[in-house]
């Protein structure tokens, strides 16, 4: 279907091409009735900018909601509303009824050909934090959704866009047996950048050993550059050790209390200590249940709801054990949460008390350990889903780890980078790859023994391996006979320079 309305991305938004081909596919779309969309992420993601880009370029309506009474919100909505429709007095709504009602009659043919508009062209609306309306008027969901079923049979050219950060509210919007289910054309996600995107951003691409330490720390969060930092970019590998103390680590900083912030944020996050203690377990690599309910001294039914917050707030993602049915464990999605729980919480009064250097220097070893090595096995297999899908095949099937038990060895063989096909129709599931990742360790032939003995393993228990190919990602090299072995057909290596799009892997063909 062509989509006459369609507006091109401003060049001064940075990335972000999938977000606006979806947004503006929905904005332009010529349907005669009303369509709905659900556009949420954490805050810091410039979805806010995004979606006034969006507005500017549609020539819609933007409503941005602040935390206020329900009388005062609904007198900001209709001062907005007033003006956008040119209307010479303000408008002065009783009741969210009344104005929910005479925002979709401004998508009427009738009203629109009266104001002179183009009756055929859809109409842009944005809502952004919708969730501080439904704090204090939580009817709203319902309002909208009568006028989007009424709008269904009347002509009308509503594109409405529901924005916000609560994501245990947003993602309750659409679920079960709420008002909206089933009415939205689009639910989108703002997420972080990708670890390439963020490099070019912070303007480190060039550095690939910078590049993924300060995503190690900062991640994809596009704010924490401009807003936060005002540019404060590190120079160099030589600069990143002061950059970390004078920005991260420093009392006066915004970043010092972000991670606190972010947590506190959510509506749904009330005892905040027990939610630190819960992030803390998985930071300190207790990423079980089990593990985590020990490390709090909770029973493990006992944080469950914790657990599900956290994953409906996007701050917590379960991954399941690609080889064991049924086993999973917990990863922490926001790489400075991480660098928080297992950098500065346990430090947090001596960083308070100015000493950032020396909190920083004595916690390298922990930086290595929980905070760089979990993060680059995450971004090795976001490359496998991502960048390296092309060379390393196109039906790699299941990303994720898993745990091979060797009996003979009585031993477990992690794997941190694992693709299987599921099998179906009577077909054995089949293993494409295996790999494993080191962050601060040369790999030699021990690393790709372990592997070929993964793969053994998986070959007797019944999985097809006859395409597996073995690769080795590390961020500190690989040892010359390790090498030797790749140039024979062996193994694939992935170094930094590999990651980054700097260096093209060899392509090993199982």
């Amino acid at each position: 279907m062509p989509f006459p309305y369609r507006r091109d991305k401003p060049s001064r938004v940075f990335d972000r091409g999938t977000e606006w081909d979806a947004l503006a596919a929905f904005a332009g779309r010529p349907a005669p009735h009303a369509m709905l969309g659900i556009v949420s992420g954490r805050r810091r993601m410039g979805k806010t900018y995004l979606l006034r880009a969006l507005v500017e370029q549609y020539g819609g309506f933007y409503f941005g909601a602040t935390a206020a009474t329900e009388a005062e919100s609904l007198r900001q909505f209709s001062s907005a509303l007033a003006e956008f429709t040119g209307s010479p007095v303000s408008f002065s709504f009783a009741t969210w009824d009344d104005a929910v009602s005479y925002l979709f009659g401004v998508t009427a043919p009738e009203r629109r050909a009266a104001g002179g508009a183009t009756t055929d062209a859809p109409l842009l609306v944005v809502i952004d934090e919708f969730p501080y309306l439904v704090k204090v008027a939580p009817e709203l969901p319902s309002l909208i959704q009568r006028e989007i079923d009424r709008h269904q049979v009347e002509e009308s050219r509503m594109r409405l866009l529901l924005c916000g950060s609560a994501m245990s509210v947003m993602g309750g919007l659409l679920a079960s047996t709420a008002p909206l289910r089933g009415r939205a054309q689009l639910e989108l996600v703002v997420r972080p950048f990708g670890y390439r995107a963020a490099a070019d951003f912070w303007s480190v691409g060039d550095d690939p050993a910078l590049a993924a330490r300060l995503h190690a720390v900062l991640g994809g969060t596009p704010a924490y550059r401009r807003q936060f930092l005002a540019d404060d970019v590190p120079v160099g590998m030589g600069d990143f050790d002061d950059w970390v103390c004078r920005t991260v680590l420093a009392p006066f900083s915004p970043l010092f209390r972000e991670a606190r912030y972010l947590l506190a944020e959510e509506a749904d996050i009330r005892d905040t200590a027990l939610y630190h203690s819960v992030l803390a377990a998985v930071a300190q690599g207790n990423t079980t249940r089990g593990g985590i309910a020990g490390y709090i001294g909770r029973k493990s039914v006992d944080i469950s709801h914790p657990l599900n917050v956290l994953e409906d707030s996007h701050l917590l993602v379960r991954e399941t054990d690609v080889f064991r049915a049924g086993k999973s464990q917990y990863r922490i999605t926001e790489p400075l949460i991480n660098f928080y729980e297992a950098v500065m919480r346990p430090a947090w009064a001596r960083l308070e008390s100015g000493q950032a250097a020396e909190v920083w220097a004595q916690s390298s070893e922990r930086f290595a350990a929980q905070v760089a090595g979990p993060h680059f096995e995450a971004v090795c297999r976001e490359y496998v889903l991502g960048p390296g899908r092309s060379l390393l095949g196109t039906s790699l099937g299941d990303v994720g780890h898993g745990v091979v038990t060797d009996p003979r060895e009585r031993r477990q063989i992690q794997v941190d980078v694992a693709a299987v096909e599921p099998g179906s129709g009577g077909t054995r599931a089949a293993v494409t790859l295996l790999g494993e990742a080191k962050w601060g360790t040369v790999m030699g032939l021990n690393h790709l023994e372990r592997l070929r003995r993964a793969k053994d393993l998986l070959t007797g228990r019944g999985m097809d391996t006859a395409r597996c190919g073995l690769a080795c990602f590390s961020a500190a090299g690989f040892s010359d006979a390790l090498r030797a072995e790749a140039e024979r057909g062996h193994a694939l290596l992935i170094g930094l320079d590999e990651l980054y799009g700097r260096a093209t892997p060899t392509v090993m063909l199982p």
